[in-house]
């Protein structure tokens, strides 16, 4: 993979520098769709409508396709942000490089990522596939029992060295964005298990659910979807070990950046009150979640009537046609039906109250949410329960209903956790030691990153600016398999001609504009 020629996306017969050519051809291809596409009233028909029978299979040896077509953009996005030469600078896990660096090994399994894969057995799909291997311009790939090997090399020293080259060249990209990106970066923490049937790996333990496996701390950007930290742990270890630490390295990457504030957002085993005075003093926003301790209950239970405020969520949705009945609750009517006990919310309030924990030198705002629940057995009401939840906060000028608003938006992280657990599959754990699954699980990441860089490098200026800047947050808002289906697997022909790759797209859909968009934004190196 290393001096490769840049690949170059073209239209049959058409280079992709000519503009007008381009828009001629989508204009037909979205013409034909939408014909196809048309509301009509159909007769009835004789026949199934996937009624094709004669099917043959033919080797081509002229035309050489691939499947995972936007492969090129991506390799072209590492080339030309300077990721792979960051990465090779910063590791040095290889004596001889015979045949690879170590971007090499980084990218393989980032890339079959990105064309599908799931395991680092689908490594040897792609190296079998000699259309792919010209594609980004590879004598050959590493196989899976090289690429495992390569996992096994990492010490600790070698994994932070890894995320810190990644970070040099987001810090890049995030350089590339408007003013108003920089306003306020809101970071969050979380811990998520990952089980694993294997019986001999080392660092694995038994978590606090039963489950044999790793516990991994993820520190998220909420503003992107990136996943700034990911730190392999020992099934057994607690939620919140390490993440103050790691809370440090995202400020510093901030504001590293040119962020002017930053947030930081957790659950209840992420409050780290001994170092809630440094954050403060730090001028660091806080929004996390405090345990419901005893203390805190009898000064929320001992609040007057008239301190506590109704909490009006917002609605999830906006309809944008007409208000549709809704359906019978299915599960609802089971419930009552079995006699099952059923925790039913009533209402919510919210109120506030200055405390000052054992662990700091000043008091802090705290919020509280005041949940009235029924507890009710088939149809029969058996008791009203109330259940508090606190925030502790030093932010003095948001509403506290607000406040409670923005606490609640980090269940996007447990979004992004999902996509890199059964969309990346960045922690299935798949070699033997803490350490080195730790690694696989940042390089396999790394393909997440990748999607949110291209994201972000969408140009959003010119005539169609909002149009732009709207596609822009849709496609760093996108699942990865939808991201996958839309950008990656994009049939090309794979042609090479002289010193370019030259990638012939064979197909259409709706997003192939922005694709190119994208990629034309990368035909030149980021300077900051």
């Amino acid at each position: 993979m290393k001096g490769l020629s840049n690949p170059t996306f073209v239209t049959p017969g058409r280079a992709f520098q000519v503009n007008a050519s381009l828009q001629k051809r989508e204009a037909r291809c979205k013409q034909r769709i939408q014909r196809r596409l048309r509301r009509r009233n159909w007769q009835a028909q004789a026949q199934p409508m996937f009624r094709g029978r004669n099917l043959h299979y033919e080797g081509g040896d002229r035309a050489r396709g691939l499947a995972a077509g936007g492969i090129g953009a991506m390799h072209l996005l590492a080339q030309r942000t300077g990721l792979a030469a960051e990465i090779d600078a910063s590791l040095q896990l290889l004596q001889v490089h015979q045949p690879y660096h170590e971007s090499d090994h980084v990218l393989n399994i980032a890339y079959n990522i990105l064309c599908g894969g799931r395991t680092l057995e689908d490594l040897e799909q792609l190296r079998h596939d000699e259309v792919y291997q010209d594609a980004i311009g590879a004598r050959v790939v590493p196989d899976p029992t090289t690429a495992g090997d390569f996992t096994r090399r990492f010490e600790e020293s070698d994994v932070e060295a890894l995320m810190a080259a990644i970070d040099r060249v987001r810090v890049k990209v995030w350089q590339r964005q408007p003013a108003a990106f920089f306003a306020e970066a809101i970071v969050e923490a979380d811990g998520t298990l990952a089980p694993t049937t294997g019986e001999r790996k080392e660092g694995m333990d038994i978590s606090y659910n039963g489950e044999w496996g790793y516990h991994p701390l993820v520190v998220t950007l909420a503003n992107t979807g990136e996943p700034l930290s990911l730190v392999n742990r020992s099934g057994s270890r607690p939620s919140h070990e390490g993440a103050a630490e790691r809370f440090d390295q995202a400020i510093a990457l901030c504001r590293q950046a040119g962020f002017r504030q930053v947030l930081l957002r957790g659950d209840t085993d992420f409050s780290s009150t001994q170092h809630l005075d440094r954050w403060d003093k730090a001028q660091v926003r806080f929004v996390l979640g405090i345990d419901a301790m005893p203390n805190l209950v009898a000064l929320a239970t001992g609040l007057a009537g008239s301190a506590w405020q109704w909490l009006q969520r917002p609605a999830k949705y906006a309809v944008k046609t007409v208000q549709r009945e809704r359906r019978e609750n299915i599960k609802e009517q089971v419930v009552c039906a079995r006699g099952f006990k059923n925790i039913r919310l009533q209402s919510e309030d919210v109120a506030e109250f200055r405390y000052q924990p054992g662990a700091c030198r000043r008091s802090y705002r705290v919020v509280v949410v005041r949940k009235n629940l029924s507890v009710e057995k088939g149809e029969q009401v058996l008791f009203d329960d109330l259940r508090y939840f606190f925030y502790i906060t030093n932010d003095e000028r948001t509403p506290a209903a607000e406040l409670v608003l923005l606490a609640n938006d980090r269940c996007s992280q447990e979004k992004l956790i999902d996509q890199l657990k059964n969309g990346v599959h960045a922690l299935r754990m798949p070699v033997n030691t803490r350490v080195s699954n730790g690694a696989y699980m940042v390089m396999a990441s790394l393909a997440w990153t990748l999607k949110a860089w291209f994201a972000l490098l969408l140009p959003e200026t010119g005539r169609w600016a909002e149009q732009h800047r709207a596609e822009k947050q849709t496609v760093l808002r996108m699942e990865f398999r939808t991201f996958q289906r839309a950008f990656i697997a994009m049939p090309c022909q794979i042609v090479r001609a002289g010193r370019r790759i030259v990638y012939r797209l064979l197909a259409w859909n709706p997003w192939q504009r922005v694709f190119l968009r994208g990629v034309e934004a990368l035909r030149s190196p980021l300077r900051c």
